[in-house]
């Protein structure tokens, strides 16, 4: 036993923003550990789940407690996929006893990158430096389900040249929810410009975030708008030099 991690770098990312879990791995092999990547993993059941679908969320968390069982710690750049893992697998296997054994073992295993960061690996300065005026979005699931707010910003604040600058109000939903954004299109697109215009507020040039779902969102009305402001996970940020 070392200081190794198992990443779960979660559907989005792995499909649309793979730089993000690579930029995870970096910072943490940075800071002293070794990093794999089961290749067998998927999904963590979280789309169907939200959608009312238990028993295909089932089939597919199943999967993942097979995938990392073995693993020491199991990091994820998402705060939606962390809290659907330990917050959630527990009620989805109350009427299977093996599996919902192997969740409780599991569980306190399962870290968010920032969490991980401060409180496993004990870093708050990873030797990054990111010239830019930033802000921070609070994702929903990060900050009500796992009360995860400070962490980031402290992370963010040994950042060399860079500026950190609150939203006001900070902690509005984006507007994305998942299949929310496909459901209730029109009141997604509103809250996300609500959020949008947030942000402008600021100044600032670059949004950051723990959950790449939520920075996908905001991204796609910045864009449309030909607003000069990015978009970074968190794990992106901590990884330039």
């Amino acid at each position: 036993m070392g200081k190794r991690v198992s990443l779960f770098v979660t559907c989005i990312i792995d499909q649309l923003f793979p730089q993000v879990g690579m930029a995870m791995a970096e910072v943490l092999e940075r800071v002293g550990w070794r990093v794999d990547f089961p290749e067998a993993q998927t999904c963590c059941g979280q789309p169907a789940f939200n959608s009312g679908y238990p028993a295909e969320a089932r089939g597919v968390a199943r999967h993942f407690l097979d995938v990392f069982r073995g693993a020491e710690y199991v990091v994820i750049p998402s705060g939606s996929c962390t809290s659907m893992i330990s917050r959630h697998y527990e009620e989805l296997f109350a009427k299977e006893p093996a599996y919902l054994e192997a969740t409780r073992a599991l569980i306190p295993r399962i870290w968010e990158f920032s969490r991980f960061l401060l409180e496993v690996a004990g870093v708050e300065d990873v030797g990054a430096r990111l010239d830019s005026v930033a802000t921070f979005h609070d994702s929903c699931h990060g900050l009500r389900e796992l009360k995860i707010k400070e962490g980031p910003r402290l992370l963010l604040s040994r950042v060399r040249g860079l500026e950190l600058r609150e939203m006001d109000p900070p902690e509005e939903c984006c507007g994305f929810g998942g299949t929310f954004a496909v459901k209730f299109g029109e009141l997604s697109a509103a809250m996300a410009k609500t959020k949008v215009e947030a942000i402008l507020r600021t100044g600032a040039d670059t949004v950051v975030g723990i959950d790449s779902s939520c920075l996908m969102q905001i991204k796609g009305v910045l864009s449309r708008a030909g607003l000069p402001v990015r978009t970074l996970h968190l794990a992106e940020v901590l990884a330039s030099r």
